[in-house]
């Protein structure tokens, strides 16, 4: 058994002692997969980090045991804390090893992907040269890489992002440890990679008994993987459980918040429950429960009282107010007040006959690997697609990483343009004013106004928003190039009412990007976006990377400014669940082309092509 007791982590800051950890304490089991959940900043990744003993330069840990149980029975566990660093490099890899959350930056770019295997080989087990470099091609093999006598001698750039991933699961196990952590090791992939890899998973726990420490956000994941579940908040855990007594019956609030936060088909029409506020920062110092300020249940004693993680119904729960799984009122909080997601929310209908986006026979390629002797090399990325967005209506656009999905999306709102090795043909037909005009005819002053109609939301508001300017400047900069007749009065009077719009405080104006939470930046992007009035709106996988609840925060948001406003919204993404909430219809993707289209209801419940059949089947099932 892996035994962490009663753990206290703290990082030094410019703000204070950042306790991470307080008081955590878990076990894990050979063969048994144990899921650590919970928002961003809860302190999953450095409970990872504090068990490995690769904490920052800045972190410590104040007090608590890691003990490793020993190979022979009866035998005394190691204590992990207290062993030289030279034992704690053969303990790492050797009994206990980890799968970082993004292989891209885990893995030396430098180096072939085999040698870096085989160096893992070597550091931990008796093979050595030939038959080191051997085991390392099995280990490929049995992950799925194909033609592994080949890819051994790739480089991490060569290959896709499930490539890397499966890369790095074999460097870890080609080590034959005892236990592993994976850091969200699906975060970034798409329904089918992601499933092959928790196949993959599964089936190497199975052979190998593996304990298993599943660290993710994503709840349909550890439904399909865990056998036990542990609920982070605020750096302590508030509910550990049996994996389907945790989700058919959550005992703490935050639990069935997050679990009420899941969008899907059955909640369409309904805003999800979004939880208020964010996770508090870990320098303050904390009286009663982290959740109260959070929390529909909190009551004045759960303000000042120590709660402690006790014994409730077989269920640890970190609550002076817990849910009666049996009572007839288990959704409804102790004032009285019905969640959120009981209450129908008004949504306006698409007007059938006014089309806003007509995108026609559209195709982009890309030329690449000109040289002073050889021809350049295109590359088809979106061929002959076509498909219509009217006004209120959601289009989402679904498939795989590599379909074509935001290149499409980047050439109708004419971000390809004035790329030598970029070729785009087609029409896109933007109705605004009674007018009816392609994109891709329009040049200089008859574009830019052209503009205001369609706008586009980025998948990373961090790298889309400007760090050195404060957000008044953000969202005034597309309002005096595209909307230069509005004066200052009128863009500052805007500017105020968008920040309200989205839900942010109005001193969020004089801030810059980087003080606001990820949520709070795509919100941002969104307001961006909606400053000079369009009447359509490109969201390119606005919530994939975001949390359960902060997800369920934008997309209530979507549905309300849409509901409101009329927009029309293109909607890039592989999640189905955010598919089924809130799209009308859908249109699936594969290599470059629309493969099937339909109404939301008749695409995920009755495809009619084989590659839509095949993304549905490895969408992991609702956990309630």
């Amino acid at each position: 058994m892996l035994n962490l007791d009663d753990l206290h982590v703290a990082l030094d800051a410019e703000a204070g002692l950042v306790r991470a950890l307080d008081g955590l304490s878990l076990s894990l089991q050979r063969g048994e997969t144990f899921a650590l959940v919970g928002e961003s900043g809860c302190g999953k990744s450095m409970t990872a980090l504090a068990l490995m003993r690769l904490l920052p330069d800045n972190g410590r840990v104040l007090a608590g045991r890691i003990d490793l149980g020993a190979e022979v029975p009866d035998a005394k566990p190691t204590e992990l804390l207290r062993l030289p660093e030279v034992d704690m490099r053969r303990v790492r890899g050797g009994h206990i090893g980890i799968i970082f959350q993004e292989p891209a930056t885990s893995l030396n770019p430098v180096m072939r992907v085999g040698d870096q295997i085989v160096e893992a080989i070597e550091a931990h087990t008796s093979l050595r040269g030939g038959a080191a470099r051997n085991k390392a091609i099995d280990w490929l093999r049995r992950v799925g890489i194909p033609e592994p006598e080949r890819r051994i001698d790739s480089y991490p750039f060569e290959m896709s992002g499930g490539q890397k991933q499966r890369v790095m699961i074999a460097m870890t196990l080609a080590a034959e440890p005892d236990y592993l952590i994976a850091d969200e090791p699906t975060t970034a992939l798409d329904v089918t990679i992601q499933k092959q890899v928790l196949d993959l998973l599964k089936a190497l726990q199975q052979e190998r008994q593996l304990g298993l420490l599943l660290i993710t956000h994503d709840l349909a994941v550890v439904a399909d993987m865990a056998h036990r579940v542990a609920l982070m908040y605020a750096g302590q855990i508030v509910e550990e459980a049996d994996a389907d007594v945790f989700f058919k019956a959550p005992r703490h609030p935050y639990a069935r918040m997050l679990l009420q936060a899941l969008p899907d088909t059955e909640r369409r029409g309904k805003p999800l429950v979004s939880i208020s506020g964010t996770v508090p920062p870990l320098w303050q110092k904390f009286e009663g429960c982290r959740f109260a300020p959070r929390c529909d249940r909190a009551q004045t004693t759960c303000r000042i009282a120590d709660i402690p993680l006790a014994e409730q119904g077989g269920q640890k729960v970190r609550c002076l107010h817990p849910i009666d799984p049996d009572a007839a009122d288990s959704n409804v909080p102790p004032g009285g007040a019905v969640l959120s997601s009981d209450q129908p929310v008004q949504v306006a209908l698409p007007v059938a006959s006014e089309l806003v986006l007509d995108v026609q026979q559209l195709g982009v390629s890309f030329s690449k690997g000109a040289g002073l002797f050889a021809a350049p090399k295109v590359v088809q990325a979106v061929s002959g697609v076509s498909f219509q967005v009217r006004r209120g209506e959601t289009l989402a656009l679904v498939g795989e990483s590599g379909c074509g999905k935001t290149t499409s999306g980047r050439a109708i709102v004419q971000l390809l343009r004035g790329q030598s090795h970029i070729q785009v043909s087609g029409q896109a037909w933007l109705c605004h004013g009674g007018v009816r005009e392609d994109l891709f005819a329009l040049q200089g002053e008859k574009l830019r106004l052209a503009r205001r109609a369609i706008q586009m939301v980025f998948q990373d508001p961090f790298a889309s928003l400007n760090p050195r300017m404060r957000v008044i400047d953000v969202l005034q900069e597309g309002m005096l190039t595209l909307r230069p007749e509005w004066n200052g009065e009128e863009r500052l009077a805007k500017v105020r009412s968008l920040v309200e719009q989205v839900g942010l405080r109005s001193d969020a104006l004089s801030r810059f990007p980087h003080e606001f939470s990820g949520g709070q930046r795509q919100r941002l992007a969104i307001a961006r976006a909606l400053a000079v009035e369009p009447q359509v709106l490109v969201c390119d996988e606005p919530t994939s990377a975001l949390d359960v609840s902060v997800q369920a925060q934008i997309l209530n948001l979507l549905r309300e400014l849409q509901s409101a406003l009329g927009l029309g919204l293109l909607f890039i993404t592989h999640n189905m669940g955010v598919v089924g909430y809130l799209a009308d219809r859908v249109a699936v993707m594969q290599q470059g082309r629309i493969v099937e289209e339909g109404s939301c209801e008749q695409v995920l419940s009755q495809p009619a092509h084989t590659y839509t059949r095949t993304l549905l089947a490895a969408v992991p099932k609702r956990p309630v």
